[in-house]
């Protein structure tokens, strides 16, 4: 699983969360600038097992937020992006629980728009992504967007799962990576 993101000092980070310890060394050929490619590796499992109920943290997810429609009767779902900021927060609300957390609550007194902005999260840097597969003359298309808020573990070994493996469609195009820091 990876994710890219971007800061705004031009800067650029490739994560990475894999059972191998990756080896990038091709990465930076290709990219042409060996001089200034270095990467670091960090083994997960001491940050994995810090994991509480309880704990809060910092957390950044880019995701393909979906869900299938049926526009008539008798005809095959068809799974189709939220195009939304609050059908997209939605999404990340309805797979919150199974997914071993919950998004920190703002008290009443520090809502913008009270009732609208309840949760400490911000959606954004939405990107249409479209890419050509193999064997297929339609190229993949999605819509990602990152969300990066505030949550509290629930269920430390769920959420640890959802730390490795993704939350989510899309893993294979950069999507379901989530990454925690200290709050």
């Amino acid at each position: 699983m990876w994710r890219i993101d971007r800061n705004s000092r031009a800067e650029t980070y490739l994560y990475i969360v894999s059972p191998d310890k990756p080896d990038l060394t091709h990465l930076v050929e290709q990219g042409g600038w060996p001089e200034t490619g270095r990467w670091d590796t960090y083994d997960y499992e001491p940050f994995l097992s810090r994991l509480a109920a309880g704990g809060r943290w910092a957390f950044r997810l880019t995701a393909n937020p979906v869900h299938s429609i049926r526009r008539k009767d008798g005809e095959p779902t068809k799974v189709t992006a939220h195009v939304t900021q609050r059908h997209q927060l939605d999404w990340l609300l309805k797979h919150q629980e199974r997914a071993g957390f919950k998004v920190v609550e703002r008290p009443a007194d520090r809502q913008l728009v009270p009732g609208l902005d309840r949760h400490e999260i911000v959606v954004h840097d939405r990107r249409q992504l479209s890419f050509a597969k193999r064997g297929q003359k339609a190229p993949v298309t999605l819509l990602a967007v990152t969300f990066d808020g505030r949550l509290e573990v629930t269920d430390p070994d769920v959420l640890r799962h959802v730390l490795t493996r993704g939350l989510g469609r899309a893993k294979s195009y950069g999507c379901g990576l989530m990454t925690l820091a200290e709050a």
